[in-house]
C-alpha cells in the first residue's frame, strides 16, 4: 500500500468538508491515507511516498513557517505542485503577473496612501490582504479618504487581524448576481466546476459569510480560462502544477477575468462535490506510479 499524508491543520483535524470521499477514492487505488496538521512534530514525512496539501488554513497566520516546513518536506518526499508553488501563490500579487491571462486588475499597496490611491483610481475598490484567505480583511471603499481605510477587520475565527500590504482591486458588480465561478484543474485538465453565490448585500461567496455553493456543468468558457492561468502559472513557475482551482468573474463587458488561482490549498468542494475526489485521487496515483 502506497502511503499518501494529507496535510491539514489543528483546526480540522479530520480533513477538508467531505473528506471521506477522498479518502475511498484513494483506497480504491490501492493507496493508503491519513490525516496529519502540517505542523505535528511527530509526523516522519519521508515514510510518505506523497503529501498532498489540502486543508492548512491556518498558513496564513504563519507563512513564512509554512513555506519553510514546504521545503523541508520536499526535500524527503514528493510535495504536490511544491514550495516554489505555494510561496509564489500565496502572496495575491500574483494576480497583477499572470502574463496573457484576463484577470481582474490587481494593483499592490504598501501604505495607507497606496490604498487611497488604488480607490481613486478604481472607484469603488476592493482591498484585501496580500496574504490571507477565507475573505477576512476584504473591504470595499469608494471614498479614498475614508478613516477606515486600512483598518481591515477581523471576521474569521483562524485569522488575526489582517495588517497591510494589501491588494487593490475594483469591485467587479456581476457577484452581486452572477456571483463566483471555480473551475478545478486536476492533472492538468478542467474536470468540474461550482458556482458561488453571496448572500444578501455581501460581496464575499464563503459560506461562513452567508455564501452558497452548488454544482454545475463545466461549461467551455471557464474550462478554457482555467487551464490557460494554470498553464500560465505552470510556465511562470517552470514546473508541472498537480492541481489548482480557478475562481473567475464576469467583467462589464461581459468577458470572464481570473479572481483567484488557488494552488496551495484549495478546497474541492468534497460536501457538494464529491466526484472531484475521482480525478484528484487519480492524478495522485499516477504521481507516485
Amino acid at each position: 500500500m502506497t502511503n499518501v499524508l494529507l496535510a491539514t491543520c489543528t483546526g480540522w483535524p479530520d480533513g477538508e468538508p467531505g473528506a471521506p470521499a477522498l479518502e475511498q477514492a484513494l483506497t480504491a487505488r490501492g493507496l493508503s491515507s491519513r490525516w496529519v496538521a502540517w505542523d505535528d512534530e511527530t509526523v516522519d514525512w519521508s515514510k510518505a511516498d506523497a503529501v498532498a496539501v489540502r486543508s492548512t488554513w491556518d498558513y496564513v497566520n504563519r507563512y513564512a513557517e509554512f513555506v519553510t516546513w514546504a521545503r523541508e518536506v520536499e526535500r524527503e518526499t514528493v510535495l504536490l505542485n511544491g514550495a516554489d508553488v505555494f510561496a509564489w501563490n500565496l502572496d495575491k500579487a500574483y494576480l497583477a503577473h499572470l502574463d496573457g491571462v484576463p484577470a481582474v486588475p490587481t494593483m499592490t499597496a504598501d501604505s495607507v496612501a497606496e490604498l487611497a490611491d488604488g480607490v481613486r483610481r478604481f472607484g469603488t475598490a476592493v482591498v484585501k490582504p496580500r496574504v490571507g484567505g477565507g475573505g477576512s480583511g476584504v473591504l470595499v471603499f469608494d471614498d479614498p479618504d475614508d478613516p477606515n481605510l486600512g483598518r481591515a477587520e477581523h471576521e474569521h475565527p483562524l485569522l488575526p487581524r489582517p495588517e497591510g500590504p494589501w491588494v487593490v482591486q475594483p469591485l467587479v458588480e456581476s457577484v452581486r448576481t452572477e456571483g463566483e465561478t471555480s473551475v478545478f484543474v486536476l492533472g492538468g485538465r478542467a474536470v468540474s466546476q461550482v458556482d458561488k453565490l453571496p448572500a444578501g448585500d455581501e460581496i464575499r461567496v464563503h459560506e461562513h459569510f452567508g455564501g452558497s455553493s452548488r454544482p454545475v456543468p463545466l461549461r467551455p468558457e471557464c474550462a478554457d480560462l482555467a487551464t490557460e492561468a494554470c498553464t500560465a502559472a505552470s510556465r511562470k513557475l517552470g514546473r508541472t502544477l498537480h492541481y489548482g482551482r480557478v475562481d473567475m468573474m464576469r467583467l462589464a463587458d461581459g468577458s470572464l477575468a481570473v479572481s483567484e488561482l488557488e494552488l496551495i490549498e484549495p478546497g474541492l468542494y468534497l460536501d457538494v462535490l464529491p466526484g472531484n475526489a475521482e480525478p484528484f485521487a487519480e492524478m495522485v496515483a499516477r504521481t507516485v506510479s
